[in-house]
């Protein structure tokens, strides 16, 4: 006896509903098998191959080795073949047919399971094969070609043969019209906004079938002529629409371009199977969303009275915008979109708006010019800005963001540079208006050839404004300080305005140069002026930090200056005074300064000045080793003499003035000669009075008091240890002081601050005859009392005599350059001389000072005139 097996083959048409539905394409078709154990044998496990992209199932399973009994299975109908139970070996094979793909579905375990159960009492092995349903993807199912059970050997491999269909499936007659209608209706519907009868998944289905079966170019065609007849009857409602009402035009316009998108998305998605086959295949064809959009484009955009209507109620809304009403910022967004998507926006919109936008603006800048003030102006100009640029970001395409801009800088802007700087630069750089002149900076740096218009102005402003510093007499005593602060003004504004522009602080630079140089050797002097005031002791203006600060920017303002051999002759001057009479407020702030001086001017221009320092250090160690000279010669005296020994190249030119002095002091002169010249040979003194000062300790009624005083004052009060009463003439007669410098001299101690001496008249100033008396009465809450000499303002004579000694300099700077320059060339002309000589000099120089000095070296025979041309000259060696 043998076992029977029961085999079904199913088949579902798509769409249907079926009692067991395949599984998901994805899901990997397992075939499942029931093995049985028996006495008699096993049964082999499956094998799988891959076969074109399908799975191909062998299959061999040894029953005995009885012949095998064959079952035949269609696929039309479930077929059955059983007999007697009985040992005979099956073997089983299954023939599958299908045109595209097949799908391999594992029947339920259970089949194999109950067939086993009906013949229990048997021992046998049974197997089952899964069955096989061919399914096309476009919706028409192929049914699987009739299965075959052929005997084998035992173990031999079996194949799996797959053959097209004999005959191709047609679809059933009138199924395309029919079909078409329905697809009609329901763009019909979709169109005017109804119902639609059919299921969207079998409108699609239908589409996939009748373009499965090359029927798309018809159904293309059908449909282009169903959405052009729909759009053809929208036209005539915009073509007749009143012009009072455009807003109500731009909004209908609107609506219908919406409705127009969403009824094309609606079609596009049935008939995408057409859009994604045949149209895709055939590049001259625009999709069906294209072809939504050529329709809506050529019958209602291109019209020309509805294309016009709606451009003219767009700038029209764009226009009250910018005049300030508010409008439906919404609508221009939609329908300028609408304008891009159809390709018409920069052909029928933009340039016309371009055109708008600048006789708009060119106009209002012409008006607002004359109206507004420059501060004014640029707010507004930059407000029109952000305005348009929110424009664009909110309903303007992105390509007309560059020319719109550029049409409002040109208009606001470029036409108007010169006359805005005219009209206001000055006003806001005297006011130092910093955000109005940033946002001046910000608005010329957008347009071409904006910045370099106001790198002209600012030049322009700088020389203005530092001439009426620097050129003005009255203004000498200030300059210094004007020029330090307007300095730091265009700094800051450089800085916070301008960006730190390169270009605007080397025109800074050029400027301050031009200006500060227009009136020759008067800034340099009151420069050095200047810092001598913040060095000197007594200046409690500022910390050590801020004296740095301050004298870095006094450098500043000195690079800009082409005498610096005046600076240095008057600060040599100044730094004398300091020095010798102890007036230096900071040893470390001197040399600070004279660092600066060295880093700018190089080691040449500085070395007189260190030699002073210098002098002063070996002074220090000269006195202590005359103090342990005098204790060594125990010579008396209650005088404790000072000596400061100056190398006379380093320091100023002093007038040495003769005196009478005491015979204490005279002892004590002749004593420091002696030592001196006995440590170094050869070396001559020369006393200068004028720059002594002492100590003297007095007794009035209140108490002692210690005097502070110069050599001159000390010769004075000593008198009055002889006497009680002196007058002009007597004090002269006894002191050969020189008379100015006497009248100076009393004028300090009779009527000063500290009065130790009565003046009779009494006056502010020192007549002849005029008596003086020791002021017995005298108070003062200090011990120590310092009595300032009267400081004689610095005579014209005395800066005449400063300013001829640099002079004098300077021509035996030009001399040494004019010998130096013929030395080398040997033959040169006048023109070409001058121009050599005018580089080499540091310091401006007059064409006459230059000719005297050229015609000083031919009569001193360093260079001689050529014979033959009067215009050039020879070196002689």
């Amino acid at each position: 006896p043998f076992f029977s097996l029961n085999s079904r083959f199913f088949m579902f048409p798509t769409g249907l509903s079926s009692p067991n539905p395949p599984p998901p394409p994805t899901q990997e078709a397992r075939p499942a098998a029931t093995d049985v154990k028996t006495d008699s044998g096993n049964i082999t496990s499956p094998k799988k191959r891959k076969i074109n992209g399908s799975e191909r199932e062998d299959t061999t399973d040894t029953i005995s080795s009885s012949p095998p009994k064959t079952l035949n299975s269609s696929s039309s109908s479930s077929s059955s073949s059983s007999s007697s139970c009985s040992p005979t070996p099956v073997h089983i094979q299954k023939k599958l047919r299908f045109e595209d793909s097949v799908d391999f579905i594992g029947l339920d375990v259970k089949m194999a399971e109950e067939a086993a159960a009906s013949c229990s009492n048997n021992k046998s092995k049974a197997m089952f094969l899964s069955a096989g349903v061919g399914h096309h993807a476009n919706g028409l199912t192929k049914t699987a070609g009739s299965g075959t059970f052929s005997n084998s050997k035992p173990g031999a491999a079996k194949k799996l043969v797959i053959k097209n269909f004999k005959e191709k499936p047609k679809l059933p007659e009138n199924y395309t019209q029919e079909t078409w209608q329905k697809l009609k209706e329901a763009v019909e519907a979709i169109q005017n906004s109804t119902s639609i009868k059919y299921n969207l998944e079998e409108l699609y289905q239908a589409v996939e079938n009748l373009c499965s079966h090359k029927i798309s170019a018809k159904l293309y065609k059908q449909l282009r002529a169903v959405c052009e007849d729909h759009i053809k009857a929208q036209i005539d409602q915009f073509r007749e629409y009143p012009s009072l009402f455009i807003v109500l035009f731009l909004k209908k316009i609107d609506k219908c371009w919406q409705d127009h998108c969403r009824q094309m998305i609606m079609i596009r998605s049935i008939f995408l199977f057409l859009d994604r086959t045949y149209v895709l295949q055939n590049s001259m064809l625009p999709s069906i969303w294209d072809m939504g959009l050529e329709l809506f484009r050529f019958y209602i955009i291109s019209d020309l009275k509805v294309q016009s209507k709606t451009i003219d109620g767009i700038l029209l809304l764009i226009e009250r915008e910018r005049n300030g009403e508010a409008i439906d910022r919404s609508l221009l967004r939609s329908l300028l979109s609408m304008l891009s998507d159809l390709q018409i926006y920069q052909d029928s919109f933009e340039q016309r708006f371009l055109e708008e936008t600048n006789r708009l603006y060119a106009a209002e800048g012409q008006r607002l010019m004359q109206e507004r003030e420059v501060p004014e102006y640029l707010h507004h100009v930059n407000k029109r800005l952000e305005e348009e640029a929110d424009r664009v970001i909110t309903y303007l395409d992105q390509s007309t963001q560059k020319p719109l801009i550029a049409t409002v800088e040109k208009q606001l802007l470029g036409e108007h540079l010169t006359a805005t700087l005219q009209k206001g630069l000055t006003h806001l750089l005297d006011e130092n208006r910093i955000q109005d002149l940033s946002l001046l900076y910000q608005l010329f740096s957008r347009v071409r050839g904006g910045v370099q218009v106001l790198l002209q102005h600012w030049i322009e402003y700088i020389k203005a404004f530092g001439s009426t510093i620097v050129i003005n007499p009255e203004k000498d005593k200030t300059m210094v300080q004007e020029l330090l602060d307007f300095k730091d003004k265009v700094d800051h504004i450089i800085d916070v305005c301008f960006m730190k522009n390169e270009k605007f602080v080397n025109a800074m630079k050029e400027a301050f140069e031009t200006f500060i140089n227009k009136r020759p050797n008067k800034p340099a002097e009151l420069i050095a002026k200047h810092v001598d005031s913040k060095l000197r002791a007594g200046n409690k203006e500022a910390t050590d930090e801020e004296l740095e600060k301050m004298l870095d920017k006094i450098m500043i303002i000195f690079r800009f200056i082409y005498g610096k051999d005046v600076f240095e002759a008057f600060y040599k001057k100044d730094l004398a005074k300091r020095l010798l009479v102890g007036k230096s407020a900071s040893v470390d702030a001197e040399k600070s300064m004279l660092s600066k001086l060295k880093h700018e001017c190089g080691a040449a221009f500085t070395s007189k000045l260190e030699g002073m320092f210098k002098d002063m250090e070996l002074s220090k160690d000269i006195m202590v080793q005359f103090k342990q000279y005098m204790q060594c010669q125990n010579i008396p005296g209650n005088i404790e003499l000072t000596v400061n020994i100056l190398t006379m190249g380093y320091w100023p030119t002093y007038v040495p003035m003769e005196v009478h002095l005491p015979p204490e002091m005279v002892r004590l002169q002749e004593i420091f000669k002696t030592f001196y010249l006995g440590k170094h040979s050869g070396r001559k003194l020369q006393w200068q009075s004028t720059l002594g000062h002492c100590v003297l300790k007095a007794e009035f009624k209140e108490g002692k008091k210690e005097l502070q005083v110069s050599l001159f004052q000390t010769l004075v009060l000593l008198m009055f240890n002889e006497g009680e009463e002196f007058t002009l003439e007597e004090i002269k007669l006894a002191t050969g002081i020189e008379d100015s410098e006497l009248r100076r001299t009393l004028q300090s101690l009779a009527c000063g601050k500290a009065r130790v001496l009565t003046k009779i008249p009494k006056s502010k100033d020192v007549e002849d005859g005029d008596k003086f008396s020791c002021n017995d009465d005298f108070k003062h809450k200090l011990f120590r009392i310092k009595i300032n000499q009267i400081q004689m303002k610095e005579t014209v004579e005395e800066q005449a005599s400063t300013t001829e000694r640099v002079f004098q300099d300077r021509q035996y700077q030009i001399d040494a350059a004019i010998v130096r320059i013929m030395k080398m060339r040997k033959t040169l002309s006048h023109n070409l001389l001058m121009s050599e000589v005018y580089n080499q000099l540091k310091f401006p120089v007059k064409p006459a000072d230059l000719k005297k000095r050229i015609e000083s070296l031919i009569d001193r025979d360093y260079m001689e005139r050529d014979k033959e041309n009067s215009n050039q000259y020879n070196y002689v060696a």
